[in-house]
Formats: structure tokens, sequence, C-alpha cells
């Protein structure tokens, strides 16, 4: 079996999700290429777990001071130059296509009339499942945005649908956990970040982000640039973690048992949801903006416990190679039947 992996490379979760499907994929001697769009080539970091990987340039969304800008979102996109990429993409090699919400490869597979099985966090919005802010818009591009043939939808916990736990690329550690909070808000101004964290002085951060050139220290706060080793460290040895509203980093988080405080992207529904869900699970703190009294409440919460997720990518990658893709009900409860949730998390 030979696999084209198109992967959505506007965030690193999903990047972060293919290591973890790559790394299934080769114990199981499959032979995969990766191709990455959304993001400039030269924006790629700590990508050797892919080999010689393919990009494009896709679709992409502009983000601005922490909310998505649609005029610039339209203005930056290529209708034309997407369609051409479609076009050029030749599939004729590949006996099936994986896919996490990556526009060209999916859409170079229809017109192919190539298998695609789409494994990504926005598939779960297909089902009913907590969704906050999304508008007639949004839900199209849930649907349409990369189309496949079957889906696999990966959320937090099940809501009694059709989906799966999440795929996470770490494992839970015994380090000791050290008095810092780890902040990853890429989306936000590092200004703003950082005029709200030196507000608490006795609280030493560690926060990384895109406009980071080089590590830097400014009173109780370390700045780094993006790293996946480094950021990794961190990750497995803080108190806390401060973070947009992605999927994969909490999921991460929740593994490792670290109290969460999310501060969802503006105008995205996908975060608006993922928030409001990690709230009505007990699992996350939240706050609307960047406010010193909800980061000054949520430093006093009691530390997190690890919620227990499966190896998901292992059943998925035996799930492919069965290869009876139109039925994942056993698949489905397998997994969830392995999942433990904290005892301080509700309605689970």
């Amino acid at each position: 079996m030979r696999v084209l992996y198109g992967v959505q490379g506007t965030g690193n979760g999903h990047i972060a999700r293919a290591r973890a499907m790559s790394a299934a994929l080769e114990k199981n001697s499959i032979e995969v290429d990766f191709l990455f769009s959304g993001r400039e080539a030269d924006k790629y970091f700590a990508m050797e777990a892919f080999g010689s990987y393919q990009t494009r340039r896709g679709l992409t969304f502009v983000t601005e001071k922490g909310r998505v800008n649609y005029s610039k979102t339209a203005l930056n996109n290529s209708l034309l130059g997407f369609w051409r990429e479609v076009q050029e993409l030749d599939l004729s090699q590949y006996d099936v296509i994986l896919n996490d919400f990556e526009p060209v490869s999916a859409w170079a597979a229809k017109q192919q009339n190539k298998p695609v099985i789409s494994i990504s966090h926005q598939n779960a919005f297909r089902y009913s499942v907590p969704l906050k802010g999304a508008n007639w818009l949004d839900k199209w591009v849930i649907h349409y945005f990369a189309p496949s043939t079957y889906h696999i939808g990966l959320h937090w916990y099940h809501f009694n649908q059709p989906i799966l736990p999440p795929i996470v690329h770490t494992t839970s550690s015994q380090v000791e956990a050290l008095p810092y909070v780890l902040v990853y808000l890429p989306f936000e101004s590092l200004d703003d970040i950082t005029e709200l964290l030196l507000r608490f002085t006795q609280q030493s951060f560690i926060c990384f982000h895109p406009e980071v050139i080089e590590h830097q220290q400014i009173d109780n706060i370390h700045f780094y640039p993006l790293s996946l080793d480094g950021f990794h460290h961190y990750l497995h040895r803080c108190s806390g973690i401060i973070a947009n509203g992605g999927f994969e980093l909490p999921s991460e988080a929740l593994t490792l048992g670290k109290k969460l405080l999310l501060k969802p992207l503006s105008g995205q529904f996908e975060q608006l949801s993922n928030v409001a869900t990690l709230e009505q699970l007990g699992l996350a703190s939240s706050m609307e903006y960047l406010d010193a009294s909800c980061v000054r409440a949520w430093l006093d919460e009691s530390p997190g416990e690890s919620v227990s997720y499966p190896d998901v990518a292992a059943a998925i990658v035996e799930w492919l190679m069965q290869g009876k893709w139109d039925c994942t009900h056993q698949l489905t409860e397998q997994l969830w039947g392995q999942v433990d949730f904290p005892s301080y998390a509700v309605n689970v």
C-alpha cells in the first residue's frame, strides 16, 4: 500500500498529529509521502519525521492580534493558484490519500477518483458535539474545504457520536513539575502577551512565540523561538499552560495532567467550540481576552490530573490495513473503552 498524507500546515497541531501517524505508519512498513500546505516552505521546522516532504501554498487564514482577519484572508488567497496546484498534483502512484484538513491533495483526489480518508479534529464537527460561534460559512468549510470519501473525527469526549479520542504525540511523564507556566499564544501580539505577564512579578513564565528570534529574558519571562524539542522539554515540566484554543496542545496537556487556561482565537468557531467543550467537561478554564483577573484566579487553582488516552494512531493504522474503511464502529468502541478521565471531570 502506498499512501500520500496531506496535512494542513497553518497550525503546529496538525503537524504534531501527523508525526504520531508517521511513526505508526512506519512501524507497519507502509510507504507514505507527505504533502503540507498553508505555510511558507521556509517556515516549517522540526520536519525530519516526514522525509522528503512536499509543500504547496494551498489556502490559509490570516490572523491579527488574536482574531481572524477575513478581508486579508480573502486577499492573501488565490483561488486560481490553488486550482492550478490541484490540477498539477499527480496521484496515480498512490492507493489511498490520508488527509488532515489539507485541501490541495483532497481536491486532487476528488478529481482523480482516489479514495480519501480524512482524519482530523474538524471532522468531529460533522456530528452532534458542542458548537459555539459557527455560521453557515464555517459549516460549509467543514464539509467542503477538504472533501473526503471517509472521515474520522477526533475529540476529547465521544458525546455518543462515532468519533475517536485524540491522537497524542506525547506520553504521560513522571518528571517533577516546576513552578513556571508555559505560554503559547502564537495568534496574539507579543507586546500584549508581555504586558499581561509582567503584571505577575512573583510568577515565572516560559513563552514560545513565532515573533521571537532568539532567547531573551525580561524580568519574570523567558522568551524562546519556536522549537519542537525545547517546547516539549518545558511542556513536560511546567505547572500549567496558557494557550489558544487549538486541539493538539490541550490534548497533550490533558495527557500530562497540566492545568489549562485557554484564550480562543476570536472569530474562529473551532477554537471557541474547543474552549467551551473543555469548560463543559471541567478540564480547562478560559478567558475571552488577555485578562489579568482570569490569569490571577487560574494561578490559584489546584494542579490538573491526567486524562489517559490510548494509542489512537496505532489503532487507526491497524484499521487502515484491514481495508474496511466504511466501518468504524468497532474501532470507536475499542478506543473509548480505554479512556480514563479524572474524578473531577463532569458529564463524562
